[in-house]
């Protein structure tokens, strides 16, 4: 019987359940409510992840089971949550190395071409001195920052992995 008291009155159903206890062979009773399954009832089975095997227990156990598997179901939302708040800030993160490498890039080039102008070399050994000094300090930024993508990368691809 599948769901037998949806649609019945109160005198249909005290029918129903005194037919069910009174009858003497097999009944398989698929039900949502738990004051027919107590009363008529002899054992519970449980439909659970694909399989279907005896519950031992009453429908208070049966409860205390549902709540714990809402429970971990919260928990598992919970993590999901998490995850995505996570990912979201990975994401964030790896936005804002990508474009620190970009713009590091960019004044690496911008010096390098100074570098590269004739006319700075005929402002003496002072001047170059600073230029080369600014590319080395460019040069080693630009590998911090490489590196914190790279880090920031990896998180992600083993969070959404």
């Amino acid at each position: 019987l599948d769901e037998p008291t949806n649609h019945l009155d109160i005198e249909s159903r005290e029918a129903l359940v005194q037919a069910l206890t009174d009858y003497t062979g097999a009944v398989i009773l698929v039900s949502h409510d738990p004051h027919l399954v107590e009363l008529v009832a002899d054992q519970l089975w449980l439909v659970n992840e694909g399989e279907v095997k005896p519950f031992d227990g009453d429908m208070e156990a049966y409860r205390r089971f549902l709540l714990s598997e809402r429970g971990g179901e919260r928990q598992r939302s919970a993590k999901s949550a998490a995850k995505k708040v996570d990912l979201v800030a990975l994401k964030a993160e790896l936005a804002r190395c990508e474009d620190r490498v970009q713009k590091l890039e960019i004044m690496r080039n911008q010096i390098d071409d100074r570098l590269a102008d004739p006319k700075l070399y005929d402002k003496g050994s002072v001047e170059i001195a600073k230029w080369q000094s600014k590319r080395a300090e460019i040069a080693a930024g630009l590998e911090r920052a490489e590196s914190l993508w790279a880090d920031a990368q990896g998180k992600l691809d083993r969070l959404a992995g």
